[in-house]
């Protein structure tokens, strides 16, 4: 499989309500150096309805400012539309980042 479809299926892993952030991806499909190859990735992805790539913000909870899908405003609305709160203009990661227990459930899902 190649390294951009491993990217997908990791990203379709992340639970509805969460996110994860691009480090977190990139870790998940065997190095966290590759983030910025996991954002050009999903700059590329086929389908939203398939892999929701709105999932994945910057390690600040910040949305994508060329988000694939009609901008940082789409991205915001769609994780709004599963639950996902935003404090001054970011994802409040506290609440709704991947725990640790998520990263580990996902890797094994991967392996």
């Amino acid at each position: 499989m190649e390294l951009a479809e491993k990217i997908y299926v990791a990203v379709r892993l992340i639970p509805r309500g969460k996110v994860a952030t691009y480090s977190q991806i990139a870790a998940l499909v065997g190095n966290r150096n590759l983030r910025r190859y996991v954002g050009n990735a999903l700059h590329k992805n086929p389908s939203n309805a398939v892999t929701p790539c709105h999932r994945v913000v910057n390690a600040k909870g910040f949305c994508s400012g060329s988000f694939a899908f009609g901008g940082p405003d789409i991205q915001q609305e769609k994780l709004e539309a599963e639950g996902v709160l935003f404090v001054d203009g970011h994802v409040d990661m506290e609440r709704f980042e991947i725990t640790p227990d998520d990263f580990e459930m996902m890797r094994a899902s991967l392996a």
